[in-house]
């Protein structure tokens, strides 16, 4: 769990940044893959991880600016982009100027649970990076290239001179 702001400021700046990567590498026709039929498109997992999470920093109290949870998606990958850029920011400035590390350790509840607001940002964290690994799955499906979050991709074993694993 986060005992200080700048803990979680770090850890969220370097997580939020391999999310922004992927989202900058959507295409609008890539926001229709599916993986199978009946389950969620591309599109909706990426506006998720631009709205969704934020409801779990909402009920902390924090103030920011968001997308509205039940908004539709955009159609424009771009746009998707841009507003998890703009989101990211938002919580970045609310926490800098809204919490002391002290306010961590105050409890909340979620999901009728009582947690600290440093587990509720564990949780966030953990919550995106799981939406993350949809969206990758998803972009491949769609023929878009993808990085690796915590080691190389496929298509990056070239580029630092290794061998491309095989089964």
């Amino acid at each position: 769990m986060f005992t200080t702001i700048e803990s979680f400021i770090q850890e969220y700046q370097m997580e939020s940044a391999t999310t922004q990567q992927l989202l900058d590498t959507l295409t609008d026709a890539s926001l229709n893959q599916v993986q199978a039929e009946g389950y969620r498109p591309l599109g909706y997992i990426a506006w998720h991880l631009v709205h969704a999470e934020r409801g779990m920093l909402y009920g902390t109290g924090l103030e920011f600016e968001s997308p509205a949870a039940v908004s539709v998606p955009p159609a424009e990958a771009a746009v998707i982009a841009e507003a998890y850029r703009t989101t990211t920011q938002n919580i970045l400035g609310a926490i800098r100027t809204q919490w002391t590390d002290e306010k961590l350790q105050d409890v909340v509840t979620m999901f009728g649970m009582p947690w600290t607001i440093s587990t509720t940002l564990y949780s966030f964290l953990k919550h995106e990076i799981h939406h993350r690994g949809q969206l990758t799955i998803l972009m491949r499906q769609a023929g878009l290239p993808v990085i690796g979050a915590y080691g190389p991709a496929r298509e990056q074993w070239a580029a630092i001179g290794r061998p491309v694993p095989t089964l």
